[in-house]
């Protein structure tokens, strides 16, 4: 695919996912299967949506094997719309898993070998771009130790299977337990404007180690501070998605967003969100402080 700064994904700037440069606007897959009322989505428009997304300049994809509804896979999609993949990244989440039924269950570390294998699989790779080691169920978090199923990961990395190694779901204490055990290039976490902003701690530890933070479920609505988000967008002419796309940008040049849609223009709105520059008083409106 073309690395042309013009495109819109571009606006926001690159980073590096260790040895992966990415537009830091990108895309999650999660929403590619289902309609917003739990019905199947047509795969010719979840194709387009993806194709759509790599010409408007995204390079960074966030997929997982337990993201299937029906007959419907986010791997098997992206695998379809997109191989060969060249320049781009695909992140993938390993640890949660879901059986024959869809009932979610926790892998243990012996059990993460096969589920790599089973996304290298899916998407017709050699090795996965980024893995992700997530922890806790749903999203509560761990509170143990991750060094177990971490190692077991980095083990795979040594013998090639995985290039690079993030976490998700984690505390603070996890970040520095993993930095012990193999680099880790990103975390990933439940974040954003209304959202677990107790994670401002992780997000300051990651830009101080130059390490990713990609925050999911950014958009994700909030309560008492709509209005503010609203006040922001009308001066902007946006839509209040796009303000709190900007926001989570603006945390830091080592933010990234991986907002999903199973909609082509929903798409193309989130991907103009990049270019979306928020002045320091919308920054104190969405803040509360004016």
């Amino acid at each position: 695919m073309t690395t042309n700064t013009t495109l819109p994904a571009a606006a926001a700037g690159t980073w590096k996912l260790g040895s992966f440069e990415v537009n830091r606007l990108g895309f999650g897959a999660m929403r590619l299967m289902s309609t917003s009322d739990g019905g199947i989505r047509d795969r010719e428009t979840s194709i387009a949506v993806l194709r759509r997304a790599v010409e408007l300049g995204v390079n960074h994809i966030d997929t997982a094997v337990f993201y299937f509804a029906g007959p419907r896979s986010a791997n098997e999609l992206i695998n379809r719309a997109l191989a060969p993949y060249g320049d781009l990244t695909i992140t993938t989440k390993v640890g949660p898993g879901r059986d024959f039924t869809g009932a979610f269950y926790t892998a243990r570390p012996d059990q993460l070998r096969a589920q790599v294998e089973e996304n290298l699989r899916e998407l017709g790779l050699e090795h996965l771009d980024v893995a992700n080691y997530r922890i806790g169920q749903g999203l509560d978090r761990g509170e143990g130790s991750l060094a177990d199923g971490f190692g077991a990961l980095a083990e795979l990395r040594e013998q090639g299977l995985i290039r690079e190694l993030g976490i998700s779901n984690v505390a603070p204490h996890h970040l520095t337990e993993a930095l012990e055990i193999a680099p880790v290039v990103c975390v990933q976490n439940q974040y954003g404007l209304t959202a677990r902003r107790e994670d401002d701690e992780i997000v300051r530890m990651c830009a101080e180690r130059g390490i990713a933070f990609v925050p999911f479920f950014a958009v994700a609505s909030g309560t008492g501070e709509d209005a503010r988000v609203a006040e922001v967008a009308r001066r902007h002419d946006a839509t209040p998605a796009q303000v709190r796309l900007a926001w989570t940008l603006h945390q830091g040049p080592h933010v990234l967003a991986i907002p999903g849609t199973g909609d082509v223009e929903h798409l193309e709105q989130n991907v103009a969100a990049a270019a979306l520059r928020l002045t320091e008083e919308d920054l104190k409106t969405l803040d509360g402080d004016a």
